[in-house]
């Protein structure tokens, strides 16, 4: 048995006949009872048995009891504490064996950092921490009473007390609520992490949308993370001029993680099911997911919008790191932008045929090129902007309906679509479209990117005369085909108006015929699926 403990507390330890001690394995030091730091022990040792009480190593010197209770507050109750700030260490006791266990399971493939510096936990051979009689135990059981406090729902956001002055800043929680604006370019749960991790130890991550906006209830291991997560990234633009981020603290303190899949993970429960419906997570990617720092998310940096945050290591200035260097490693396997499409093509001319997927896809992202497939003409490859439009165009089309079949949207293997050499025979199924007029979003920072919404049967009707009447756009649809059920003009402005189908699949094929439409008076309709309903 090795004791550890400063000389200051060492006579009252074992005047108390009380040892404290670590396990360790593997050829390392640890320094002696009487405080020489020549003196080592090197050798071999078994494992501990697992304990409630759990040895931290390389704890800067400047750190608070806080902080130090943080690190165990999301596995579960912190029943006493231990700083022994000579020596860099510190010993923690969980209110339960598995609390402990989960907890040093997760910290050994997801190090923790506290004042961006890694520390070391591992299981302690003592079975409890004994620490009435020791000396300057006062601020440990201050700092344990007021995360007790807060973790009690006691505390209000009123107060000044910080991390630094021994204590946890009153009413603040390690999760987030995250709510993302202008959503332009999806926004999935790994790229979250990537994001958050850069401050901290990311636990637990819900998504879901509420009132029509994407939001996500994020749950670091320490509060003070959060705090720095909140400071530097409340109202910053993942991406330029759109996907803008606001962050507040949640009233929550924990949060209850069901399931691992693309809407909610616990990165300290890699066992958890998927949940019906929902894809498996890849065993491979639950060991990369158990490390900060690992991105698997399928969108990269879109061309013309070059990330826009840079991140700093808990309020540190130097050492920004960009976005695209964060989602640069998957890039490779999802820089595709051009998309194959089954059943998306109806006509009897090819010219009519390739606008189609270019009016249909366009709602979704720049179409550059269209090439309709020799000998199966209701198939084609579209080429987007990027890959990020691609993604976004093949999540919201793949399943639809269109003229009685299910559209079946991949990407493709291509990474272009080629143009017909000169001279070759084409047939007029491949198109070049890079400069039409009726690209939607041209331009960075647009409304377009505030109203992309799934295909729907209610249609977003815009740039309307002022002399048009509702009786003139209602008969505009019946007499291509289409059931109006419902329609009406924005109040505050004539020249927007929604109108409804009598399905999804109706107000898909109207969107395709009527887009662009000529409303005379130098004005074209534009069509686009609403969120809204009448």
């Amino acid at each position: 048995r090795v004791c550890i403990c400063s000389r200051q507390t060492r006579q009252d330890i074992i005047g108390t006949n009380y040892i404290l001690s670590a396990c360790r394995t593997g050829s390392s030091g640890i320094s002696m009872p009487n405080g020489t730091d020549d003196k080592k022990y090197k050798g071999e040792r078994s494992p501990c048995d697992p304990s409630r009480v759990l040895h931290i190593r390389r704890v800067p010197i400047e750190v608070s009891e806080a902080e130090v209770i943080s690190l165990g507050v999301p596995f579960g109750k912190v029943t006493n504490l231990l700083m022994l700030k000579g020596k860099n260490q510190a010993f923690i006791e969980m209110a339960s064996e598995e609390a402990a266990i989960t907890m040093v399971n997760y910290y050994t493939t997801a190090t923790p950092h506290v004042r961006n510096q890694p520390v070391y936990i591992q299981y302690s051979n003592h079975r409890e921490l004994k620490t009435d009689n020791l000396p300057n135990q006062g601020r440990a059981q201050a700092a344990l009473q007021a995360v007790s406090a807060m973790h009690s729902g006691n505390m209000t956001l009123s107060g000044t007390a910080t991390a630094s002055d021994g204590g946890m800043m009153p009413g603040q929680s390690p999760v987030l609520r995250l709510i993302v604006e202008n959503l332009y370019y999806p926004v999935s749960l790994e790229v979250l992490h990537q994001i958050f991790s850069k401050f901290g130890t990311v636990l637990k991550i819900i998504t879901f949308t509420k009132n029509n906006q994407f939001q996500a209830l994020l749950q670091y291991a320490d509060p003070m993370n959060a705090h720095h997560a909140k400071m530097a990234l409340d109202g910053q633009n993942i991406y330029n001029g759109c996907c803008t981020l606001r962050v507040e603290f949640s009233k929550l303190t924990s949060l209850n993680v069901k399931y691992n899949n693309d809407k909610s993970r616990d990165f300290t429960r890699l066992d958890l099911p998927s949940g019906d419906g929902q894809p498996t997570l890849d065993p491979s990617m639950q060991t990369a997911f158990g490390a900060p720092g690992i991105i698997s998310s399928p969108y990269p940096g879109a061309a013309g919008f070059a990330p826009a945050i840079g991140f700093h290591q808990a309020g540190k200035l130097s050492d920004t790191v960009t976005l695209s260097h964060l989602i640069s490693v998957m890039e490779a396997a999802s820089a595709d932008s051009v998309l194959f499409a089954v059943n998306c093509v109806h006509g009897v001319f090819e010219h009519e045929q390739s606008n189609f997927s270019f009016i249909l896809a366009g709602v979704y992202g720049d179409v550059h090129r269209v090439k309709i497939l020799f000998n199966k003409k209701e198939n084609a490859l579209i080429q987007m902007a990027d890959a990020t439009q691609a993604q976004l165009a093949m999540s919201h089309l793949n399943g639809q309906r269109l003229y009685g079949k299910v559209i079946r949207v991949t990407i493709s293997k291509h990474q272009t679509v080629q143009l017909p050499r000169e001279g070759q025979e084409d047939q007029g199924l491949t198109k070049d479209f890079s400069g039409s007029p009726l690209h939607r979003f041209k331009k960075p920072g647009s409304k377009n990117f505030q109203n992309i919404f799934p295909p729907s049967a209610t249609l977003h009707l815009s740039n309307i005369p002022p002399s048009t009447t509702d009786d003139f756009l209602k008969d505009l649809f019946a007499s291509s085909g289409y059931t109006v059920k419902a329609f009406k003009f924005f109040q505050k402005d004539r020249k927007m108006a929604l109108i409804q189908l009598g399905s999804v699949e109706e107000a898909i094929q109207a969107l395709i015929d009527l887009h662009n439409h000529d409303l005379g008076e130098n004005h074209h309709l534009r069509v686009s699926f609403s969120k809204s309903t009448i």
